[in-house]
């Protein structure tokens, strides 16, 4: 299976683990419940190429898909990149760091709806971006333990709230040196959650069947280096999301039914 590479990552990736004391939450006294940003409820009907799910309906295809073989790249490369970074020559993939993400699925009006974070503007790296709720994972951490905990930080998410439901492909980011892996949690309830100042700008409440809707994916054309390349992005409420985040998404969408993006125009 190829492992797909990608040139950054949306995460809230630290290089050096800290210390831990079961679940951390250091992070509490700077944390507040104002910058939740809550996203209308989708009720213009869908294309019919388009998927409408119940909460339930999604959590069963969910639990069925995430048991057996996933699509991988074949889903990822629907919002890959044109360009990336590649591993240093000699490097051995399989040695970097380990990253995990949470992509958490809740119920909003029995609607399927995950968790996204804006990044705020002071940090050093991709600030501004959307992301999945994550970050290294420390030593003697699983992937899921590490995924749940960052999402505790960052977002104030009660780990017993929530059950873990599998594991999507790794994703390979050798910019930030790391590999990300995909864990998906369920939430019986929407949860309440808090975001973490200087790291969270906004909590983004989106609805799955906003994202599988015709035109939400547009292609940006971008220079970096003096490199000319296009840039797939979900566009959803006024932001774009890109990169390792969009690609889990297509993927996480994939499992769900959806068939790749018909992009709008630009």
């Amino acid at each position: 299976m190829r492992r797909a590479v990608v040139p950054g990552v949306q995460l809230l990736l630290r290089r050096f683990p800290s210390k831990r004391l079961g679940l951390r939450h250091s992070r509490r006294g700077n944390r507040t419940s104002g910058h939740r940003l809550d996203l209308p409820d989708t009720q213009k009907q869908l294309p019919s190429d388009d998927i409408v799910l119940t909460y339930d309906q999604a959590l069963d295809r969910l639990r069925r898909a995430l048991s057996q073989p996933l699509p991988g790249h074949s889903a990822q490369r629907w919002l890959e990149p044109g360009a990336g970074r590649r591993w240093p020559a000699g490097f051995n993939p399989d040695d970097a760091r380990a990253a995990a993400g949470l992509l958490l699925v809740f119920p909003r009006n029995d609607r399927p709806h995950i968790v996204l974070t804006v990044r705020t503007h002071f940090l050093e790296r991709h600030s501004g971006q959307v992301s999945l709720p994550g970050g290294a994972v420390d030593a003697g951490e699983t992937h899921e333990e590490a995924a749940l905990r960052e999402a505790h930080e960052e977002i104030g998410l009660e780990p017993a709230a929530v059950s873990v439901v599998g594991a999507l492909t790794p994703l390979d980011i050798p910019v930030s040196g790391f590999r990300l892996h995909p864990i998906v949690a369920a939430a019986g309830a929407r949860p309440r959650l808090s975001a973490a100042a200087g790291e969270v700008a906004r909590i983004l409440e989106v609805a799955v069947e906003d994202l599988m809707t015709a035109g939400r994916v547009v292609r940006r054309t971008v220079v970096r280096e003096g490199q000319q390349f296009e840039r797939p992005a979900f566009v959803t409420e006024g932001v774009e999301v890109w990169g390792a985040t969009a690609m889990v998404l297509a993927e996480f969408l994939a499992v769900l039914g959806w068939r790749g993006p018909r992009q709008a125009p630009i």
